[in-house]
């Protein structure tokens, strides 16, 4: 299966660029050792199909990528391809993927599998629970 692709310029990906900002919200999130909570009500990013944010920095051990998909569920991934180790995952809208926003394009599906590309391994995925305006994201590696 040959997934759709990013529309990316070319700095953009030679660079690893990715197009997921960060919380609009610095405080829209704590990370206390073994889950992240995030206050949906200041995450204004995955207040929709589609939305995504990236959570990084602080004590947080790893790079995070929380998306909302087309039908409103939220996923949670470490936002590091496999291919070489450093690029950042984006969200593909409409493919039920996220892909690494470096040149090798590689796509994993909502699961972590890859799907497409040179990366020689899977994504780590993360369980997401939603309490109230509350989204818990565990990231104890599985």
């Amino acid at each position: 299966m040959k997934p759709e692709f990013l529309k990316r310029n070319f700095f953009q990906r030679i660079l690893g660029i990715p197009a997921t900002p960060k919380p609009t919200n610095s405080d829209s999130w704590q990370y206390d050792g073994t889950k992240i909570v995030l206050n949906l009500d200041k995450s204004l990013e995955l207040g929709k199909p589609g939305g995504a944010i990236r959570l990084e920095g602080g004590e947080l051990p790893i790079r995070i990528l929380v998306m909302r998909d087309d039908n409103g569920k939220v996923h949670a991934f470490e936002n590091r391809c496999t291919h070489g180790g450093h690029r950042r995952l984006d969200p593909v809208p409409g493919t039920d993927t996220v892909q690494c926003c470096s040149v090798g394009k590689s796509t994993y599906d909502y699961s972590g599998n890859r799907i497409y590309g040179p990366a020689p391994g899977n994504i780590a995925t993360f369980p997401t629970e939603l309490h109230d305006k509350q989204l818990v994201i565990k990231i104890e590696k599985q």
